[in-house]
This record gives C-alpha cells, structure tokens and sequence, in this order.
C-alpha cells in the first residue's frame, strides 16, 4: 500500500474530509458506502462491495432475501436441491 502523504484531523464528532482529488479518484460518491477495515495498528477505508455470504467473494454477487450470494455458489446450492430426496 502506498502513502498518499494527505494528513487530516478528526472533528469532535469523529469524522475525518477525504479530499477531493480521492474521492473523484477512487469513484466515492456522496452517499455511497465505505468499508471500514482494521489489519493490526492500521484502519483501512474501502468502498463497499458486496461479498457472498458463503465464499466471501465479490464476483457476480446478488442480493435473495437480504443476503448476498455469488453465483458460483447459486449454482452448488441449486445442484444440492436437484440431488435431496423427493
């Protein structure tokens, strides 16, 4: 990961101003969803994508019933209900 060398301080209700320039870089819209990642002493902010409750992969995710499932594992699940007992 490279050092951007961009040094903001956080306000009283805990909020920090990504500038400009990332924001139109990394495509962050107002509005849209970021993820919030801790790896040891490092806090990492990632647009959100949607990963598969099974495999957590982010290829080809779709939404059923408020979960996300790929279509990888779609296509065992669906194999799974071919094969149960009638």
């Amino acid at each position: 990961m490279k050092a951007v060398g961009v040094v903001r301080k956080v306000d009283q209700l805990g909020r920090i101003v990504l500038p400009k320039s990332l924001r139109k870089r990394y495509a962050l819209n107002e509005g849209e969803p970021v993820e919030i990642l801790v790896l040891g002493d490092q806090i990492i902010l990632e647009k959100f994508k949607p990963r598969c409750v099974f495999c957590t992969s982010i290829d080809a995710v779709s939404e059923f019933n408020e979960k996300h499932v790929c279509s990888s594992c779609i296509s065992e699940l669906n194999e799974l209900v071919n094969h149960l007992p009638a």
